[in-house]
């Protein structure tokens, strides 16, 4: 729910759409880089592939982003890095396997998503013969 909006009809569908414009963008880019490059490549390359569409249309990003963990008020000693984290509100992991995206992988992003404070999570896999994502809301 977003704070001082009534949950009306009109509204569930406003927020149901938070940031849609800026995830097709993101799924576009991955389109993109999966019907140039293909799968079997390892992770970093599809990385450095999704990088150089990024700067090319000056889309805001941080790459291998830094997130912090808490535990019970306190922040760890170790933190674990989110692939890309875009528009200061979508995290974004990128895999090469040939599994499906599965229960962990899912946890994973959710995990990200709860630490970094983003609403949007996509996992995006290029690891098989057609390109698959999904998308997390929080």
């Amino acid at each position: 729910m977003i704070p001082g909006l009534p949950l009306t009809t009109a509204n569930y569908a406003k927020m149901t759409l938070i940031l849609k414009e800026e995830v097709y963008a993101i799924v576009g880019y991955c389109i993109e880089v999966w019907k140039t490059l293909g799968y079997g490549f390892s992770e970093v390359i599809y990385k450095d592939a999704m990088e150089v569409e990024f700067i090319q249309d000056l889309i805001p990003y941080k790459r291998e982003d830094e997130l912090s963990v808490y535990y019970k008020g306190r922040v760890l000693a170790h933190k674990f890095k989110a692939d890309f984290t875009l528009f200061d509100n979508i995290v974004v992991e990128v895999k090469s396997g040939e599994d499906e995206i599965n229960n962990i992988v899912m946890a994973q992003i959710l995990n990200y998503l709860k630490a970094s404070g983003c609403r949007i999570g996509l996992i995006v896999n290029f690891g098989k013969t057609k390109m698959e994502y999904k998308r997390f809301i929080m």
